[in-house]
């Protein structure tokens, strides 16, 4: 059976547990305290993080290549496109996404900075702080583990050109 050891707050382990529910899978979720991690995850893995995927003699780590070797092995329902010109797309967009996102999101989890970038307020942070706004107004709910996410947007909900920014319309759609 396989078994995937799970950060229980960690974003990328949520993606390989979405993807194995998704695909229906029999497997083992093993969770794993972020803050105190057994010595055997270092083993598994030279760098220490998880997730960590292991089947039999495969022992995987990195959420996107776990999560296309459950889709390659167990192809109903296809998650990456069939066509290749469309999966290399989705490959890039997926490492743009760690690059240039999650990277930043980390750092924002430390504490260590006010902005995206750091300390100082950039064209990124006027990119998310939109979406960040829309989230009730879609209908997404953040659990507990997004609490320094949501206090990042108090932060550029507060600057008075955000505020300004706000037409009626959008000044209703956050509750």
């Amino acid at each position: 059976m396989m078994q995937l050891y799970s950060g229980t707050t960690c974003p990328f382990s949520h993606r390989c547990r979405f993807v194995l529910y998704e695909k229906g899978m029999d497997f083992q979720v093993i969770d794993v305290d972020m803050f105190n991690k057994p010595e055997d995850i270092a083993v598994m893995n030279p760098y220490n993080r998880l997730p960590v995927l292991v089947e039999r003699d495969l022992i995987l780590y990195e959420s996107n290549i776990i999560n296309e070797y459950i889709d390659e092995r167990f192809p109903h329902p296809q998650l990456m496109p069939a066509d290749p010109v469309m999966r290399a797309r989705a490959r890039l967009m997926l490492f743009n996404m760690e690059v240039e996102l999650f990277a930043q999101i980390e750092s924002l989890e430390s504490g260590k900075d006010k902005h995206m970038l750091g300390d100082d307020f950039t064209m990124l942070d006027v990119a998310v702080a939109p979406l960040l706004w829309r989230l009730d107004h879609y209908g997404i709910k953040l659990g507990k583990s997004a609490a320094p996410l949501m206090k990042y947007a108090e932060r550029i909900f507060s600057r008075p050109a955000f505020i300004e920014a706000l037409t009626p319309s959008e000044k209703v759609m956050r509750k």
